[in-house]
């Protein structure tokens, strides 16, 4: 069964005429509720892609080294070079806020909450692809200001294409091309952030495979009467190697945790913008870490489409060899892919990193097996 809370809908909720503030479920504890003043803006590092060209190439190695630095100072970067029209962007951006403004019932037909199969009667249940909001387990739990879409877009195969909507008419054929699209930019900055540490160009595209699993979320912020009381999406590292974020051109809302302090990402025009998510934490053995970000409301609706790629599931995560010694021993315990995925929505829902999650379950379960070893000697 699922939570009453998990059908209901956060544009709905800002819709009502009267709305004065966001309902009790939404508002923060008052020590982590956002600055009601702007914050420092980030003066985020930029990469362009034109310039990484080939191994060897002066202007390229300068802009592999340019690209280690932002990942290793900020974790993230916007990314200019990589091809994509404006107005294609913009296009992409219209169709997903159109997808937003469908009538309920329109994209009810995409619900992330299904009639369970499962030979126990029955009965609802969540998961991830679909319209909606995101898991929602208690009721303690303080929920997010956002509704969203979540669809696995490759490998091309396993999409689900009844949870793909058919309007507007364009979504479709726009969200084809930008995935092709939107994967060649992480190829090649998958390649020149293994040449960054000199390594070969395969380095971490090995260890990730050639089919990815990647997932597009659509993101939709509504206007919020009070944006000081709550969270849009709550502060949370990435469940991905690499992050591909299309960010709304005209309200930002974006923010980084650097050094103790929340910094507002501008909203960027024709930029995309590049994350490090967890996975490639795991692999450079922390060179690279994945930086805690957050979405906060505004009086204005905002729209988001992030590519989220994460390594085939059989591939195991784990720090890689070159990158492990005496001065830097392995920060991380081996885990594979897909059982690293499937603890993401557990760990999201607690508010915490999967890493961290994860390494106390491990833990947890490798003493238990030393427990049962030594009880079978005594």
């Amino acid at each position: 069964m699922v939570h009453p809370a998990q059908g209901q809908m956060v544009q709905d909720i800002a819709a009502a005429g009267d709305l004065t503030a966001p309902p009790r479920r939404y508002v923060l504890r008052e020590e982590d509720r956002p600055a009601t003043t702007a914050g420092a803006v980030a003066a985020i590092p930029t990469v362009d892609m034109n310039r990484l060209g080939e191994p060897g190439d002066a202007d390229a190695d300068v802009e592999a080294t340019k690209l280690r630095a932002a990942l290793q100072s900020w974790g993230l970067f916007a990314v200019t070079g990589h091809g994509m029209p404006e107005p294609f962007l913009d296009e992409i951006l219209a169709a997903t806020r159109g997808f937003f403004h469908l009538p309920p019932e329109e994209k009810e037909r995409y619900s992330n909450v299904v009639v369970a199969n499962d030979g126990d009667g029955g009965g609802e249940r969540f998961q991830a692809e679909g319209y909606g909001v995101d898991r929602v387990d208690t009721d303690e739990q303080i929920l997010d200001w956002c509704d969203r879409l979540y669809l696995q877009v490759q490998p091309e195969e396993e999409r689900r294409l009844e949870f793909w909507p058919e309007h507007p008419a364009a979504l479709r054929g726009l969200l084809e091309e930008y995935t092709r699209r939107s994967e060649q930019v992480f190829r090649r900055v998958l390649s020149a952030t293994a040449r960054s540490l000199g390594f070969g160009e395969e380095f971490f595209a090995d260890k990730v495979g050639e089919r990815v699993a990647t997932y597009a979320r659509f993101t939709y912020y509504p206007p919020c009467p009070r944006p000081e009381l709550v969270h849009g999406l709550k502060p949370h590292t990435d469940n991905s190697v690499l992050t591909v974020l299309l960010l709304d051109k005209h309200v930002g809302g974006l923010q980084l945790l650097k050094d103790g302090r929340w910094l507002d990402i501008p909203a960027l025009t024709h930029e995309l913008l590049v994350v490090a998510g967890e996975e490639i934490e795991i692999m450079s053995n922390g060179v690279f870490m994945a930086p805690v970000h957050r979405v906060v409301t505004s009086e204005r609706e905002r729209v988001s489409v992030v590519m989220f790629y994460q390594p085939e599931p059989h591939k195991d995560l784990a720090p890689s060899e070159e990158l492990v010694g005496e001065e830097r021993p392995a920060l991380y315990k081996k885990i594979k892919a897909k059982d690293f995925g499937d603890g993401v929505w557990d760990a999201f829902a607690a508010g915490e990193r999967t890493i961290d999650m994860l390494k106390v379950k491990i833990e947890q379960e490798e003493e238990a097996e030393e427990a049962n070893v030594s009880n079978t000697y005594l």
